[in-house]
């Protein structure tokens, strides 16, 4: 079964970041992610994740200074960069978290960014550890296309692995569920939110029952996270995650 992945920097945001593990397990979710988890010493965030059957899906490599919302692109930021990637990783090794995302950051240069890529990528060499690399509509954000991000991926041989946005996706024009569909290989990892508003499933006009069935149908087993501004208290906008738990039609787990 798809690991579903409650994104802690947006949901159970009514509890203390610590707390908020409990109450993802609680709802069901089987996994977590936020991009900076630091406030949470690696080996407590090991020994909470094991005592409530969680895994940590996910991590950046840090969003740097206020605005600047990741480094790897920002030419003058590479000690910064580094030192951030470096932490990062140590914690998902730590954790046993399988991503690290090196945020692009707004502005910079795409120089800059192939050259961190690559540099990211030759520190997790043999590790087991993973890039993510992701279309962001934050203006003025380097990664700010899916093809842009599919070019990323051919340039390195498709060792970044692309994280889908449902909500970015759709403001920049593409069918979720057309893209999954087309494009189920280069996908690591998932983020799910409705579009228009960024609120849970549901709540607006995209078909996200049907990207589940894409993504499964073509044999994505990565984690499914849930990044969303809930409408109300997080408990209350859960409504559709039992559909999301239970198998497709005609699938089989022991």
């Amino acid at each position: 079964m798809n690991r579903l992945s409650a994104h802690i920097g947006y949901l159970f945001t009514e509890e203390p970041l610590a707390d908020r593990l409990a109450a993802a397990a609680q709802a069901g979710f089987t996994a977590v992610e936020h991009p900076e988890p630091w406030a949470i010493p690696a080996t407590e965030m090991r020994q909470r994740l094991d005592d409530l059957g969680l895994v940590l899906s996910q991590v950046s490599s840090g969003m740097g200074q206020a605005g600047e919302k990741g480094l790897a692109a920002l030419p003058g930021r590479e000690d910064a960069f580094r030192a951030g990637f470096r932490r990062a990783a140590d914690y998902a090794l730590a954790t046993g978290c399988p991503f690290v995302h090196p945020m692009a950051g707004v502005g910079g240069d795409t120089a800059c960014y192939e050259a961190n890529i690559g540099w990211a990528l030759a520190q997790v060499a043999g590790t087991g550890l993973r890039l993510l690399i992701e279309a962001i509509t934050i203006p003025g954000y380097h990664m700010a296309r899916l093809e842009q991000a599919m070019a990323l991926q051919d340039r390195f041989g498709g060792a970044p692995a692309l994280l889908l946005d449902s909500y970015h996706a759709a403001i920049l024009g593409h069918d979720p569920v057309a893209w999954a569909t087309a494009h189920a290989a280069r996908i690591g990892h998932v983020h799910i939110a409705d579009h228009p508003g960024r609120h849970q499933p549901g709540s607006g006009t995209l078909a996200l029952p049907a990207l589940r069935s894409a993504l499964l149908g073509a044999g994505y087993s990565g984690a499914i996270g849930f990044e969303y501004i809930p409408t109300g208290p997080t408990a209350e906008s859960l409504g559709f995650l039992p559909g999301w738990a239970a198998p497709l039609a005609g699938e089989c787990h022991a």
